[in-house]
């Protein structure tokens, strides 16, 4: 590591630190001050609403890490140009690569570090921050069962559940139904029962009925006390996808949902392209340093432009990610594209972009 990477390394780091810094600043009073009032009608604790707080910095991190990291690029590359540093280190033939490796270089730990969050430490954090709102700071007592705001999932080609609530743990199960199909998508079976358990691996329905409906029209009624169900879900996945939603699932309780619902023949687009979203969003950080290098040198090469226009420009290649982002996942999750390819769309546009406008730059 030579010393000028270290030095450009150094300012760059401290840099990007203000920017963070005053970002979560920012972002933490609002939020505070939004919520605080809210919270001391229940006469919180000071300690519970600030562990409340703590908690939710990796996914507000997560959230304003690239914004940060592109304001910074911005920053230093204007200061390093109002002072002619970078007139002097190309002058001594230090070539446009080797400067811009430091920025690089901390963009792309910053990427791991991002990918880490996102797969354990964001869903954790956020669903003990959300355990403190409800029972420590708004004294509600820990429920005993869920309303599903998602109640019906589709068992296989030709099999469709309904349920009305889980209960925490997801080991019972209330309100269940369930649809047979023949392959003419006709109606030839529903089971209804009160309750389903999870015992010994296997899902077993307690005091329900069973209608037959036969090709004539004859309907048969079969009630039972208890009767053994196939279902490929078990009982975390009525806790996390089917009560919630994926932004609370670890990558690896991803994984295996998808290849339990695959396996069931369900439809997994939306999960998968949320999936695929949160894998691509940490590598932004890398191509937002690329933007905001060729923003800086692109006008003299060398000198740079207004930093006052470069932060603008900062804020509104921001916003236009974002937007591109939400609309590209919204048509993965409805299957208008691929779920992959919507996850890493976005990536795709801003990377060609960015290297457009570094072959844009005057060496």
């Amino acid at each position: 590591m030579t010393i000028l990477f270290r030095y450009l390394l150094r300012e760059y780091a401290k840099i990007f630190g203000m920017c963070f810094a005053g970002l979560m600043t920012i972002y933490l009073v609002i939020d505070f001050f939004e919520k605080v009032r809210r919270f001391l009608r229940y006469d919180a604790s000071w300690l519970d609403v600030l562990s409340y707080f703590a908690l939710k910095v990796p996914g507000i991190s997560y959230q304003i890490a690239p914004l940060a990291i592109l304001m910074a690029t911005l920053l230093t590359l204007g200061l390093l140009s109002r002072s002619h540093e970078i007139t002097a280190m190309r002058s001594c033939g230090i070539s446009l690569p080797r400067i811009t490796s430091p920025f690089l270089t901390l963009a792309m730990g910053l990427a791991m570090v991002l990918l880490l969050f996102s797969s354990t430490v964001i869903p954790l954090a956020s669903n003990k921050a959300e355990e403190i709102r409800a029972i420590r700071i708004e004294k509600k007592s820990p429920a005993t069962a869920l309303r599903l705001p998602q109640p019906w999932a589709r068992m296989g080609a030709d099999t469709i559940l309904q349920v009305k609530s889980v209960a925490v743990g997801g080991g019972s199960l209330s309100g269940v139904r369930l649809f047979h199909f023949d392959p003419q998508f006709h109606l030839i079976d529903m089971t209804e029962a009160q309750e389903a358990r999870y015992v010994d691996q296997a899902w077993t329905l307690h005091q329900g009925f069973r209608r037959i409906f036969h090709p004539d029209g004859a309907i048969v009624l079969q009630p039972f006390e208890r009767m053994p169900v196939p279902l490929t879900l078990i009982p975390e996945d009525f806790t996390t996808w089917l009560a919630s939603d994926s932004e609370s699932m670890t990558f690896r309780d991803i994984r295996e949902h998808i290849t339990r619902l695959y396996h069931s023949g369900s439809q997994i687009t939306r999960l998968k392209t949320d999936y695929y979203g949160r894998i691509a969003f940490p590598f932004v950080t890398i191509i937002m340093v690329l933007v905001g290098i060729a923003l800086s040198l692109r006008r003299s090469g060398t000198r740079g432009g207004s930093m006052a226009i470069g932060i603008g420009q900062a804020l509104v290649i921001g916003f236009l990610y974002w937007t591109t982002h939400s609309i590209s996942i919204a048509f993965g999750r409805g299957g208008a594209i691929p779920p992959i390819l919507a996850g890493w769309l976005t990536n795709a546009l801003f990377l060609s972009y960015g290297l457009y406008l570094m072959l844009k730059v005057r060496y």
